[in-house]
């Protein structure tokens, strides 16, 4: 038996139709199911429905063997015990840096100000910033990021942009992307040594069903 943690949202939808082009049949749907353990029909996989930042401590300390997971929250949190054998190409968006569309941003940095910046992701916030040699407070959130400039908790947010009509909604504009983001399948480095036979099969038709 091998399992395999997944958040419910986007990132399970857009999973969805790869798991079932590589022979993964669910018996319900989490979207209709309460339950957090949800059976397939093949009898060596199950699946665990985890909150997103939870999926690598699931995979990590081996009570999954697998999981999917977008790269930022790969990118804040450890990944030793990891193993990252395929980008699925999905939940593709980006982490960037936006401002109220009426700042200079670079008449700020021009000047040395210290800026406030909201985010979900510090590490990569000041990994950023810190190559810049720009010198900021991170104020840390958990949503409705685009509301913080507004209000003034913050001058800049980085934030998950997609199509961006959220950032113009609220005033703001994408002024440089940091990093492209994407699903990836993550897996317990014990459970590979252990499981490989399942496992490796599993990789295989995913990574067969990405490239389809």
């Amino acid at each position: 038996m091998i399992t395999l943690a997944i958040p419910k949202g986007r990132i399970f939808h857009d999973v969805l139709p790869l798991l079932e082009a590589a022979g993964v049949e669910l018996f319900e749907s989490p979207d209709l199911s309460r339950k957090l353990i949800i059976e397939t029909k093949n009898p060596d996989l199950r699946l665990l429905i985890v909150r997103t930042s939870d999926v690598p401590t699931y995979v990590r300390f081996g009570a999954a063997d697998m999981g999917v997971v977008g790269s930022d929250v790969l990118f804040e949190t450890a990944t030793d015990g990891l193993y990252q054998p395929v980008d699925l190409n999905t939940g593709v968006c980006r982490l960037s840096l936006a401002i109220p569309k009426e700042v200079d941003y670079y008449s700020l940095i021009k000047r040395g100000v210290k800026l406030r910046v909201a985010t979900k992701y510090p590490k990569q916030a000041l990994e950023y910033f810190a190559l810049k040699g720009i010198q900021v407070d991170i104020i840390k959130l958990y949503g409705s990021m685009e509301l913080s400039p507004l209000v003034g908790l913050s001058d800049v947010i980085v934030d998950l942009v997609s199509s961006g009509q959220t950032l113009k909604a609220n005033g703001l504009v994408e002024i440089e992307v940091i990093k492209d983001i994407t699903s990836r399948l993550i897996v317990n480095k014990a459970s590979f040594k252990m499981k490989n036979d399942i496992l490796g099969k599993f990789i295989t038709a995913l990574s067969s069903a990405r490239k389809g």
